[in-house]
């Protein structure tokens, strides 16, 4: 582990700009009023699950685990509401990439791709990486130019071509505001 003060050379800089650390969503009045519902109709029901015995009998049983889920799942919501997302550096360089103060070498991304429909308002780069455990790494282009993005990254990783728009999960979370 370095010293504090030490600095760690991951390469030469190719590249780089600020990235929020997460999308933060515009949301309305009626959408808090929609999500307040839905959570206290999940409640009720975590209190109130059936469960169906071998001999066919119902038996009501709360679901303390869910129930748990559900109120870290709204506090979350909560907390990353009331303030803005920090700005973060993220750097290619010549050996990985840099987000924040994470660094991700270049054998252990599996590739990238890029996804540019400005009409869409999607404009996102993507790292998969080779570990499937680890989650994809999603990073806004913002304002930049899409094309010195991917021809630098061609010298170290492979494209993945067959990715033409966002994954599901990021279009559901962008549907929902969540």
């Amino acid at each position: 582990m370095p010293e504090s003060g030490q600095t760690i050379d991951y390469g030469k800089k190719i590249m780089g700009w600020k990235v929020p650390e997460y999308d933060k969503h515009e949301r309305s009045k009626n959408w808090y009023k929609i999500a307040i519902i839905v959570f206290v109709i999940l409640i009720i029901f975590s209190f109130f699950s059936i469960q169906f015995s071998p001999s066919f009998k119902i038996n009501f049983s709360p679901n303390f685990l869910f129930t748990a889920i559900l109120v870290i799942g709204a506090l979350v919501i909560i907390i990353h509401d009331g303030q803005e997302p920090l700005q973060v550096n993220f750097i290619i360089t010549d050996e990985g990439v840099i987000v924040g103060k994470k660094f991700f070498p270049y054998d252990s991304i599996k590739d990238f791709s890029i996804v540019y429909k400005p009409k869409e308002k999607i404009k996102n780069l993507y790292f998969e990486f080779k570990n499937v455990v680890k989650p994809r790494l999603s990073i806004p282009l913002l304002n930049n130019n899409p094309l010195p993005i991917r021809e630098n990254l061609l010298k170290y990783l492979p494209e993945d071509l067959e990715r033409l728009d966002q994954p599901l999960s990021e279009a559901l979370a962008k549907m929902f505001k969540l």
